[in-house]
């Protein structure tokens, strides 16, 4: 078992800035893929980026160019840098652990969340 807690959210204006953590309970070397997903309140859950054990990454649409996700299995951690946030960027963000393969929706583990407000 994994536990995957998040911090970082909070309240920011548009086109600012911020920085998400994921601490797992336990080494993640073993785990393949390392994701942030987020849920728009009243929408599906999307991707918004994930990582995989050598480093390749894979951003949503929506936040390419923006975000930056990087990962410390030595530390367990995962964490997601979010620059020229929009307000469309408001959504609870959910850390996830994919043993093998990234499947949205299916992950291993994942975390309870934390709230990112944009305002206008």
């Amino acid at each position: 078992q994994v536990q995957l807690v998040e911090s970082g959210g909070g309240l920011v204006q548009a086109g600012g800035s911020l920085r998400l953590s994921c601490t797992a309970s336990r080494n993640t070397g073993g785990i393949n893929i390392m994701a942030w997903e987020r849920q728009p309140p009243g929408k599906q859950r999307e991707l918004v980026a994930f990582i995989s054990r050598g480093g390749m990454t894979r951003y949503g649409g929506p936040v390419k160019g923006r975000f930056t996700i990087s990962r410390d299995d030595a530390e367990r951690t995962v964490t997601l840098v979010m620059n020229s946030l929009k307000p469309e960027d408001t959504a609870i963000y959910y850390c996830s652990a994919h043993t093998e393969v990234y499947r949205l929706g299916y992950a291993d583990y994942r975390g309870r969340g934390t709230q990112v407000t944009v305002s206008p």
